[in-house]
């Protein structure tokens, strides 16, 4: 195992010696470009002003963690940074406008991190350089802001259905996406313009960032696939752009409750395939981050008590939430089908599209690439009937014994936050179940 330390620089002139254990190894993250900050950065902030808005200075120090998080999680290789394949130690050092403010939330942040990625993380802090150019891009705007929220925006049929409901309800959401690769970023691109075409006379927009990161950060070590950091970068654009609101802000992160609690379904749902980006857990840590930071914002999962089924059945706009959930995209790997041959989008077989399936029984017209999970038996031995298999197991445990669901719901981490929402919390995970459990009746599965 090798201890990284990654410490970020504003450019050449940036020469302050940071310190290394001779068990860590050092790594530079040069933040500056030619024309401000690079790595998507700047281009956020300059895109945040053409729509009027110029986030804090700490919106600004959010972007800049986001992009040490970021950098590590996705450049540091699992299997030959840790002694156990998984497990990182990571020490960051940011440069921030504030510090000492940033030293008093970082306990917060390692917490949040470390429960995040599975990793150990530990994050400083130092003043970045006074005479650093460009932050932020522009003099705030004297005019009122066009809008009243931020909502994030993944291109996924979760999002989809909190953007329809906002819309309706009349809000003026600002949308941010990171866009990720190609079929990623087509999906959204393809939502935003249906609810365009929808609400001609709405007012809202999108802000759309992509970050990413050249291999070899740290020299000869490989990147990092299961990207399980990057929510992070994911609410960090968001409360970035929420701070160019005045009179505060919530970020919503549309989720259905069962992903969100993300219950284990069997032992093959640990470590890299369990995702915890919107965790009770996580979403607390982040309240706690903002209050720490003194940013007046908020995050919220609206639909923390609602299955997949029960967003899309109460969308306020049915109809035109099923002309637009073909392009929504909910797969975990899209472009998975290329090496099959198949096509590239849902495969069908994995959790999320499982769920999707479920959730739109009787009315889905997504393409998958295994279109009937009837036609034959399906190999435990293969990805097309792993997941299934799983979630056959445990929904078979939970129709027997179904008071398990109250203790398995604390399996994937804490709930003390919210003790009163732990009743509800095991309800919309049991009904989540069954919600699967519906489109897998009759479904066979075995090994090979």
């Amino acid at each position: 195992m090798t201890r990284h330390v990654l410490v970020g620089r504003f450019g050449a002139d940036d020469k302050i010696e940071i310190p290394a254990a001779s068990d860590e190894r050092l790594s530079v993250l040069q933040l500056a470009v030619s024309k401000g900050l690079g790595h998507g950065i700047g281009r956020a902030i300059a895109d945040l002003g053409d729509l009027g808005l110029t986030p804090s200075e700490l919106g600004v120090d959010l972007l800049v963690v986001a992009a040490h998080v970021h950098a590590a999680d996705t450049r540091l290789s699992r299997q030959t940074e840790s002694q156990d394949s998984w497990t990182r130690e990571i020490r960051l050092v940011v440069p921030v406008s504030d510090p000492v403010r940033w030293r008093g939330a970082g306990a917060i942040l390692d917490r949040a991190l470390n429960f995040l990625t599975g990793d150990r993380w530990t994050v400083q802090f130092r003043g970045r350089p006074k005479d650093f150019p460009g932050l932020p891009a522009r003099p705030p705007s004297l005019l009122p802001p066009a809008y009243d929220g931020v909502s994030l925006f993944s291109g996924g049929l979760d999002s989809l259905i909190g953007a329809i409901d906002t819309l309706k309800a009349g809000g003026k959401p600002l949308l941010v996406s990171h866009a990720g690769e190609g079929l990623v970023s087509k999906s959204q691109e393809d939502c935003y313009s249906g609810l365009k075409a929808a609400f001609p006379k709405s007012t809202f927009a999108r802000l759309r960032v992509w970050m990413a990161f050249k291999s070899g950060i740290a020299d000869g070590v490989a990147s990092e696939e299961t990207t399980r950091g990057r929510s992070f970068l994911f609410f960090s654009l968001g409360v970035a752009a929420g701070t160019a609101l005045p009179g505060g802000f919530q970020l919503k992160v549309p989720e259905n409750g069962l992903i969100a609690l993300n219950v284990p379904l069997d032992r093959l749902r640990l470590g890299a395939l369990s995702t915890r980006t919107t965790h009770p857990f996580y979403m607390a840590r982040w309240n706690e981050l903002l209050g720490a930071l003194g940013i007046n914002g908020s995050v919220a999962n609206p639909y923390w008590d609602k299955t997949k089924g029960e967003m899309a059945s109460a969308c306020l706009d049915g109809s035109l939430l099923k002309t637009l959930a073909p392009a929504s995209l909910s797969c975990s790997s899209p472009s998975k089908g290329r090496w099959k041959k198949l096509p590239q989008g849902h495969c069908g077989f994995c959790l999320p599209c499982l769920i999707r399936r479920a959730s739109l029984l009787g009315q889905d017209t997504t393409v998958y690439s295994v279109p009937d999970l009837k036609a034959q038996v399906l190999s435990t031995r293969k990805a097309e009937g792993q997941q299934v298999r799983s979630f056959q197991v445990a929904i078979a445990r939970l129709a027997e014994r179904p008071d398990l669901a109250k203790i398995l719901i604390h399996k994937p981490g804490p709930l003390s936050d919210a003790p009163a929402n732990q009743a509800a919390l095991a309800g919309v995970y049991r009904r989540g179940l069954e919600e699967v459990g519906r489109l897998l009746a009759g479904v066979q599965t075995a090994p090979d």
